[in-house]
């Protein structure tokens, strides 16, 4: 696994519906970029500002953070301060 380095976070983008209520299917260019995701690793916590946690579910910028490939499946990368918010 990823071990962020200093005050970041390791995010795993959660993807949104590819059909609409209607059930029209949509097509990967015309699909969003994810804004939310699962905290899945945190850095350093001596030098994190904020409490949050692995597991937890936040809501970031639309291009923000740095995407990585592991084993299939796509990361973010971002410092603790590009995360907008918590979703609880």
């Amino acid at each position: 696994m990823i071990e962020p380095l200093g005050p970041r976070v390791l995010i795993r983008p959660l993807e949104k519906e590819t059909t609409t209520k209607s059930g029209i299917i949509l097509p990967e260019t015309a699909k969003e970029k994810p804004q939310q995701g699962v905290v899945e690793a945190i850095g350093t916590e001596e030098e994190m500002l904020t409490d949050l946690a692995v597991g937890d579910k936040v809501l970031f910028a639309k291009y923000t953070g740095s995407e990585i490939q592991v084993d299939g499946t796509t990361y973010l990368i971002m410092d603790e301060g590009e995360v907008l918010a918590r979703i609880k």
